[in-house]
């Protein structure tokens, strides 16, 4: 299944600078992985690494748009509007904003333009309870 991403209008400038357009940036979950592309940055993991799935928000446009990480949490996001998105938590940390995987993310937050459908279908995909 494919998400895309919830694009508030006003950011849309400022997403493009970075390479983020509504053609660049979506979310895949398949029967075997979660793949999230968002301009030149990508996370990709196989659902056995997923450990839990949130929907959270809304947010602060300095915290949620563009692609960012969190001192607190080492948490990265992919974000698009302020609205609110899902978090994915993983087992394991995987590489998303550095390519040289120096830095490890232990989730990652998206904000899809269906963010029940998404939860739904990462939860259901992964074997998650609710």
């Amino acid at each position: 299944m494919r998400f895309d991403f919830a694009f508030e209008k006003k950011y849309l400038p400022a997403l493009a600078a970075i390479g983020v357009t509504p053609l660049t940036a979506r979310v895949d979950v398949s029967a075997k992985s979660l793949d999230a592309r968002f301009g030149p940055w990508r996370c990709r993991t196989s659902l056995k690494n997923i450990s839990c799935v949130t929907r959270t928000g809304p947010y602060s446009a300095v915290k949620a748009i563009g692609a960012r990480g969190s001192f607190s949490d080492r948490g990265a996001t992919f974000g698009t509007t302020t609205a609110g998105g899902v978090c994915v938590e993983f087992k394991e940390p995987v590489k998303i904003l550095d390519p040289s995987g120096i830095i490890l993310h232990p989730g990652l937050t998206v904000t899809v333009a269906d963010p029940d459908a998404f939860e739904k279908a990462v939860r259901d995909a992964a074997g998650l309870d609710e």
